[in-house]
This record gives structure tokens, C-alpha cells and sequence, in this order.
């Protein structure tokens, strides 16, 4: 049995995190990784992928649950925006969690709470653009 990702972007709408982890090259790495399911929670974005299923990786989208606790449960790894709650949420199940920065939100206030939580140590933390980068992504 392999590992689960889930990804979750709350009620907000944030395509670019959806874009990106949805990617063959990022799917592709995480099946490197050793996860062979992703479910995405997409909000109200714009950007929705098609679910799909192979014999290696199965990746499942919806866009809200009245709770996100029993998916945050049954994952290996936590990739999320910068929401307080989803990052409490996750981080109270004790597990893995990666934070993305939304760049476009004028007030930058993820910032600052993600900064802080991986300073105490409890995440990491990037943007699309860095991580479309260490990907070897090239960003116009």
C-alpha cells in the first residue's frame, strides 16, 4: 500500500496551488516519493482537474466537505495554503505539512503565520514559484 497526499486550498480559490501539484512533473514526483494518491480539495477555484485512476497513482478531486479532518486523517503528507484553520487542522493530527503561499493576497498575512510555524518547527513552507523552480520548471 502506498502513500497519500492531500492537498487543500479551503474555501478560498487558489488555481495556481491546484495547477501546480496536479502537473504530470509534480505527479510524477510523487509517485517517485512513494505516494500513489493525491485528493484535491479545490474550493471555489476555476481550475479543476480531471480525477483519474492508473495502476500506479489515483488522484481524486472535490471542491468542499463539511469536514476536511477524516482526509486529513488518511493522509501521508498535508500540502495547503496558509489558512490558519487548515494549518491547525492538520498540524493537530501531527502530521506532515507543507504550506503554500498564496503571492497574489495584497495583505500577505500567510506569510507571516507560515514563517512562524516553521520557525517553531512545525512546517515548510514555499511558494508556487519556488517550487515549480526546484522542479526545474522554468517561470516566465
Amino acid at each position: 500500500m502506498g502513500k497519500r497526499v492531500f492537498v487543500t486550498v479551503g474555501t478560498t480559490s487558489f488555481d495556481e496551488l491546484i495547477s501546480c501539484v496536479s502537473a504530470e512533473r509534480c505527479t510524477s514526483i510523487l509517485k517517485e516519493l512513494g505516494y500513489n494518491r493525491m485528493i484535491l480539495q479545490i474550493g471555489r477555484g476555476t481550475v479543476e482537474p480531471e480525477p483519474y485512476s492508473t495502476p500506479n497513482f489515483t488522484m481524486d478531486v472535490f471542491r468542499y466537505k463539511d469536514s476536511l479532518v477524516q482526509d486529513i486523517r488518511n493522509a501521508d503528507l498535508v500540502i495547503s495554503h496558509a489558512g490558519a484553520g487548515s494549518c491547525l487542522e492538520t498540524l493537530e493530527e501531527k502530521k506532515h505539512l507543507i504550506v503554500v503561499i498564496n503571492e497574489k493576497l495584497m495583505s500577505n498575512h500567510q506569510l507571516e503565520l507560515a514563517n512562524q510555524l516553521h520557525k517553531d518547527g512545525h512546517l515548510y513552507y514555499c511558494t508556487c514559484r519556488s517550487a515549480l523552480a526546484a522542479q526545474g520548471i522554468r517561470i516566465k
